[in-house]
């Protein structure tokens, strides 16, 4: 199925509690980006259905912030996707839910610039999932503070 995604769908309100993004006016909306869940890892998670876009009539199925947050991290887009954690979703109480999402994608072929990237927006967190999820290995990775 397709779907809206991507910095577009981190500009349409969804049903978390998030902050998403706010330059929807910034957006060319004629064309937003859509991928299909037939191709991805994560399938149908997170995606709402017949939502309102702007400058569209019609509905559309639209990722949730933490959805399109994955797209993006999946698709190597780190630069669309920074300010995941402290902007688009800033709600800790979703962390183990981005964390274990995010791990569905160590067969990636840029999982180790994924896994630079989530220490960069989360740390120690994701550090700490890693240990007990058994798949840390340092990799010459760790926090900047």
């Amino acid at each position: 199925m397709k779907y809206v995604s991507g910095i577009h769908a981190l500009n349409v309100t969804c049903q978390l509690n998030t902050m998403g993004d706010w330059h929807a006016s910034a957006l060319r909306w004629d064309n937003p980006c859509q991928y299909d869940t037939e191709d991805s890892v994560f399938k149908d998670y997170g995606i709402e259905y017949k939502k309102q876009i702007p400058e569209h009539l019609e509905t559309y199925p639209v990722a949730n912030h933490i959805r399109a947050c994955l797209d993006l991290i999946d698709k190597g887009k780190f630069g669309y996707a920074q300010g995941m954690n402290k902007n688009y979703i800033s709600n800790k109480k979703l962390n183990q839910i981005i964390f274990e999402k995010v791990l569905l994608l160590k067969n990636n072929k840029n999982w180790l610039d994924i896994q630079k990237f989530m220490i960069k927006e989360f740390c120690m967190e994701w550090i700490n999932f890693l240990k007990k999820e058994g798949i840390y290995g340092g990799q010459g990775l760790a926090c900047r503070t």
